[in-house]
């Protein structure tokens, strides 16, 4: 017997389902969009020893990309890039805010340990946009509550295992000294964001809104904590990098009606195609001038057009840093592509550990994939 999404938030352990209920034509919409989150590090995507039961079960009622990149490996840009859809090339124009706005949506943004707070004084007979942030997950961890740190108090983290401290590691070098240490210290704080989020769908459930909000969890960058030799995210290098743990992040949607339950897609995905989607979703024109493409297809199980097939490469920028992503390869230049440049086969070589952007191998690549950052730039900047 199928059961709603609300008995599935609140603990059964049944497989979720949803009612055959058509949902309203433009629900609420949720986004939890915390920073320094890498997809890595979530038991939904594959981590045995960092506890989020309540991030695990959200994406198990809905559909889970595999394959999801930020545009900028920083948290200020990262944000805006998702609320707006713009490149960090583009100047500003019209985000979500604006758009949902002009929709009548009551829109507001609080930190995942208040945002039940603004639930509770939600109604159905208005609709609102709430974007969930928390800038908890970087160091320090000082408001991180004493019983999520004692979680992790005797963890060794025996199947981490961190690479020597790179010599040009940069911003959050001081947390190599003591990797271990403040790995624990990470996944407490971790561990209580996972509490407040589940706070935060006991309040919509309570409230009788859960069956008419669309939910989407993801984050606007990812974390080394130690892979590579570096601590942060993009710029815990000098130069910045682009290492899959820094621009590789979550993303699940659920919706009642509309997205399947325990759905996975694999499709290349960034954080420049939320705007579009989001706009799809809700059946209003997205801004113009936006590089993404919306995946609701894909999010909501129906096969795309046959001849619309979705894109093969996501582009990335970051200073003077450009990123070109494939399945299989990887490439990233700097200063034009003057260097110093990277190149990963991420078949043979997933932790990006051996560059490729000398071998000769490697040519047609390379030029493929700097092909693909020339035209991005050139149209979205």
């Amino acid at each position: 017997m199928p059961i709603s999404r609300r008995h599935f938030f609140l603990g059964s352990l049944a497989l979720p389902a949803f009612a055959a209920k058509k949902p309203p034509a433009r629900p609420n919409l949720l986004l939890f969009l915390v920073d320094d989150l890498p997809a890595w590090v979530l038991g939904c995507y594959g981590n045995k020893e960092i506890r989020t039961p309540n991030i695990d079960r959200l994406s198990q009622t809905g559909t889970r990309f595999l394959n999801h990149f930020v545009c900028t490996p920083d948290a200020a840009p990262s944000r805006i890039t998702f609320l707006t859809g713009r490149t960090p090339m583009q100047t500003s124009g019209p985000g979500l805010d604006k758009i949902l706005g002009g929709l009548s949506y009551e829109v507001h943004t609080q930190d995942a340990s208040t945002a039940s707070g603004f639930i509770d004084k939600q109604s159905a007979s208005k609709q609102f946009f709430l974007t969930v942030t928390s800038s908890r997950l970087m160091a320090p961890y000082n408001d991180v509550s004493q019983k999520y740190r004692d979680l992790y108090a005797k963890t060794t983290f025996e199947g981490y295992t961190p690479d020597p401290v790179s010599p040009n590691a940069n911003v959050g070098r001081e947390m190599l000294g003591d990797i271990v240490g403040n790995v624990r210290k990470y996944a407490a704080a971790l561990s209580q964001l996972d509490a407040e989020v589940n706070t935060v769908l006991a309040a919509l459930n309570q409230k009788g809104l859960l069956d008419n909000t669309l939910i989407v969890f993801s984050s606007t960058c990812g974390l080394l904590l130690g892979r590579h030799g570096l601590w942060g995210s993009g710029d815990a290098s000098r130069p910045v990098n682009m290492y899959d743990e820094a621009v590789g992040t979550p993303l699940f949607w659920s919706w009642a009606g509309r997205v399947p339950a325990l759905a996975t897609q694999v499709e290349l995905v960034s954080s420049y195609d939320f705007v579009p989607t989001i706009c799809n979703a809700l059946d209003v024109p997205a801004p113009a001038g936006l590089c993404g493409r919306s995946y609701l297809l894909m999010a909501t199980g129906k096969p795309l057009p046959k001849k619309q097939r979705w894109r093969s490469t996501v582009c990335g920028h970051y200073q003077n840093t450009d990123m070109a992503r494939v399945e299989r390869y990887k490439v990233v230049l700097r200063d034009g592509g003057k260097g110093p440049n990277e190149l990963y086969d991420l078949n043979a070589d997933p932790r990006e550990k051996v560059n490729q952007a000398d071998d000769d191998q490697f040519v047609s690549i390379k030029t493929s994939l700097g092909a693909e950052i020339a035209k991005w730039k050139q149209q979205y900047s």
